[in-house]
């Protein structure tokens, strides 16, 4: 009888179990989603270094983004000092958000005739991260460095390939 009693227990318990395990509940969850506005830029102004006098010392000219210049080893910075620009560009998008800047990774080349110098060291403001205003709108300043050889031969410079700038929505 006892075994009988455990086995009815046995029985009870698992016929309990099973009921449990059995039970379904459900729920639902509704979908969406927001397009927002296309993040753009838009160059405003060129990159421009301005005149350079060189003599037989290599040199640079360091040109910030508030287009202001400095010149090292044998180049230097007549009182003409011609057109000197910072790279601007327009970023427009979502008001209030941020978005990240990329900078160009390698130099860029610029020419006259046969004769070439680079341009690297690329800065902007705001440096990596700018923050559109409420409007979806800010300006981005792009400077750079002019790397300037030994007597430099004289002449209009050019990049036959303008630098690429990228913006992106964080």
């Amino acid at each position: 009888m006892k075994t009988q009693i455990r086995f009815f227990a046995l029985f009870v318990v698992l016929t309990g179990l099973s009921t449990g395990l059995n039970a379904q509940v459900s729920a639902t969850s509704s979908s969406s989603a927001t397009i927002v506005t296309p993040i753009t830029i838009a160059k405003t102004a060129d990159i421009n270094f301005g005149n350079i006098a060189t003599n037989a010392t290599a040199g640079t000219v360091v040109l910030t983004t508030a287009g202001t210049r400095t010149s090292t080893g044998g180049v230097t910075l007549p009182a003409i000092s011609g057109t000197v620009a910072a790279a601007s560009f327009n970023v427009a998008g979502a008001a209030n958000y941020t978005y990240s800047i990329t900078l160009p990774g390698t130099a860029t080349t610029l020419t006259s005739g046969a004769n070439s110098m680079t341009v690297n060291n690329f800065t902007s403001n705001p440096a990596t991260t700018g923050t559109l205003n409420g409007s979806g709108a800010q300006t981005l300043k792009v400077g750079a460095t002019l790397n300037v050889g030994a007597s430099q031969a004289a002449g209009s410079y050019t990049s036959p390939t303008p630098f690429t700038m990228t913006v992106n929505y964080n």
